[in-house]
């Protein structure tokens, strides 16, 4: 286990606003993500922030050569967040964030920005963009219900004539893909962690559940492929699933067109890796698999045919995201990304295996950026947390306080912060960030954690911080705290603590439940009683949660134990929240009764509310505005 090799001083005025400086310009570092191609694979359709806000750009693939600028669509103010292409290649499908929000709208365009118009989802309607079918320019529309106990509905709706024909009904469907001739239809439903995977033919009006064997698990990617000449079925289902495994692997399901032919079995298996992305060409030939290997991705393509598996080298990145097969499978295009890289868009020839890049990317800031190291350390009873640490950055220019005549730094107090992600099934990755580096800028290392309960690690570890097994979890984030300090990281006395959506409600409960650990907190969108959280969040984002938190009724007790509301009155340390302005999965409810209950008993408390925002931050100049007030607060409250 590595430790630093000196002591860090506390950060002075102008290295703080130093700091806050380069946080902002990396956030202004844009990047590109999304991508989605024509049949012919020539040309891409992406999501970028190159103007402040996520918008649609269409650009055409150039393998060798710099790549082109992209032409802009704009559609909206508000942010986009996915853009599909149909079939045929002659609409845009796109998902917008009403309001910067959770609710979404789904709009449809030409690719030269023409006949742009919105199908689905307003202010009071969330609408989920699914697939397009698989021929022609129909795509999947899905409404969740408005009201508990009331069903989401699918449709597939015709952009031309507006039509909708009913595809599927149920509590908490997404649709995944449908067959070529539209009569199929792959859908997921179910509560977080417990997802299941159904096929409904909608000929006959029968439904049947896939991987039925295994006992336990959920199913978070399905589609259907021509079988090869192998198999008896004329087709496959390829499901990526925990269900019966230790981790997400790659099964196969033979499909028949009047019942189910044969059982599930394993193609690829990793005891190593976590399976998180799947895509296949339209022959079925070709799949592409993206890895989860300790954060870190790996890409294989495997042949249906031989059933040989091709390594894919050289990623241009740590990170991938949304890898997207070509339809007759020769071309990868994916966003990729790390610790000192924004998101940008490759192309990797599935025969040469070489890369090319398809986006241009942002000029960014001369500062050397730091490169997290993987740390592991046992949590107290045992368990394996694993984190990814960014050391705070040693001063570049002399202090004003020297040690007589030498003009050497003086040994000052070593401050640190753990960093907790959302979910709590996400994962803390080695991805772009620039809060990280803007406080390991201003000498705050940063630790940020996989404690239980989140992704990439298997089953067991994901369902580990389930109901109230979240004693556990929160165990692990004083565990944080401890293995900072034992190694040498942080005095004990400076450390902070911060979070964002599940990680912010985590900061809460650490500040409320154990207030002589962190000398300061940073909660971001966190919820802070589970009672308020159930009553006024979305309806499908409270039917989802029953099984990760509790359900509110049933486990009324347990959640009211949990909600750091209860405790309010023990915070200790300085706490800076906040939440966006239009957030309704974490409600600003949540914040404003923590703050009003923390300004009542004159505690040191500020409030940051992000005018125009939802839960996720879309717009550059809130995350700037974020990361400054974030670094600031927390160099001033450790020092």
């Amino acid at each position: 286990m590595s430790r630093p090799g000196g002591t860090t001083p506390v950060a002075s005025s102008a290295r703080v606003e130093q700091a806050a400086g380069l946080g902002e310009r990396l956030v202004a570092a844009w990047g590109s993500w999304g991508p989605t191609m024509t049949r012919n694979a020539r040309r891409v359709a992406f999501v970028s922030d190159r103007h402040g806000t996520p918008e649609v750009f269409v650009q055409d693939v150039v393998v060798d050569g710099e790549p082109p600028q992209p032409v802009r669509i704009r559609l909206s103010d508000d942010p986009v967040v996915r853009v599909t292409w149909s079939s045929d290649g002659e609409w845009l499908a796109v998902a917008i964030a009403t309001d910067g929000g959770v609710k979404q709208q789904v709009w449809v365009v030409r690719p030269d920005g023409s006949d742009a118009a919105q199908i689905a989802g307003s202010r009071y309607q969330h609408a989920e963009l699914g697939p397009w079918s698989r021929s022609g320019h129909r795509v999947v529309i899905t409404l969740p219900s408005t009201e508990p106990d009331q069903p989401a509905r699918s449709y597939l709706v015709d952009p031309v004539s507006g039509d909708r024909d009913d595809l599927a009904v149920g509590e908490l469907i997404h649709i995944l893909d449908l067959s070529v001739e539209e009569r199929l239809v792959v859908l997921r439903d179910g509560q977080r962690g417990h997802e299941f995977v159904v096929v409904v033919d909608r000929l006959t009006d029968e439904s049947h559940a896939l991987l039925t064997d295994p006992p336990d698990g959920s199913a978070e990617i399905a589609f259907l492929r021509p079988a090869p000449a192998s198999e008896t079925s004329p087709l496959v289902a390829y499901v990526a699933t925990e269900a019966g495994l230790p981790r997400r692997q790659l099964v196969a399901q033979p499909v028949g067109p009047h019942g189910w032919r044969g059982r599930p079995r394993r193609i690829v298996e990793r005891v190593d890796a976590e399976l998180e992305y799947l895509d296949a060409d339209d022959a079925g030939r070709t799949l592409l698999l993206g890895w989860n290997v300790d954060g870190r991705s790996e890409l294989d393509l495997i042949n249906t045919h031989d059933a040989s598996r091709t390594p894919v080298p050289d990623l241009p990145g740590y990170v991938v995201t949304d890898p997207v097969l070509s339809r007759d499978g020769r071309s990868v295009i994916l966003a990729v990304e790390g610790p000192t890289r924004p998101r940008e868009l490759w192309r990797l020839d599935t025969n040469a295996l070489t890369w090319s890049r398809v986006t241009d990317v942002p000029v960014l800031p001369g500062e050397t950026l730091v490169e997290p190291t993987l740390e592991r350390f046992a949590a107290r009873d045992g368990l394996e947390i694993t984190g990814w640490l960014y050391r705070a950055v040693e001063p570049t220019t002399p202090s004003t306080q020297h040690d007589g005549e030498t003009g050497a730094v003086p040994p000052g107090p070593r401050t640190a912060l753990v960093h907790l992600h959302g979910g709590p099934e996400s994962q803390e990755r080695p991805t772009f960030s620039p809060q990280h580096q803007a406080l390991a800028a201003a000498g705050i290392t940063v630790f940020a954690p996989n404690i239980r309960g989140s992704s990439g690690y298997g089953h067991d570890f994901v369902h580990a911080d389930d109901l109230g097994l979240r004693w556990n979890a929160l165990a692990d984030v004083v565990d944080c705290a401890r293995f900072l300090v034992s190694n040498g990281y942080a005095d004990r006395s400076r450390v902070a603590v911060e979070g964002r959506s599940y990680g912010g409600y985590a900061t809460l409960a650490s500040l409320a439940f154990t207030p002589d650990v962190f000398a300061a907190g940073v909660a971001v969108c966190g919820m802070s009683d589970f009672a308020t959280f159930y009553r006024d969040t979305e309806p499908w984002i409270a039917a989802a949660a029953a099984t990760k938190y509790g359900h509110p009724v049933d486990d009324a007790a347990l959640l009211g134990s949990l909600s750091p509301m209860r405790a309010i009155d023990d915070v200790a340390a300085p706490l800076l929240v906040v939440h966006g302005e239009l957030d309704t999965n974490v409600p600003i409810g949540e914040a404003h009764q923590v703050v009003a209950a923390l300004r009542k008993r004159s505690h040191d408390v500020e409030y940051l509310e992000l005018e125009g925002e939802g839960h996720e931050y879309r717009r550059a100049s809130s995350r700037a505005e974020l990361v400054r007030r974030m670094v600031e607060f927390v160099a001033d409250r450790l020092a």
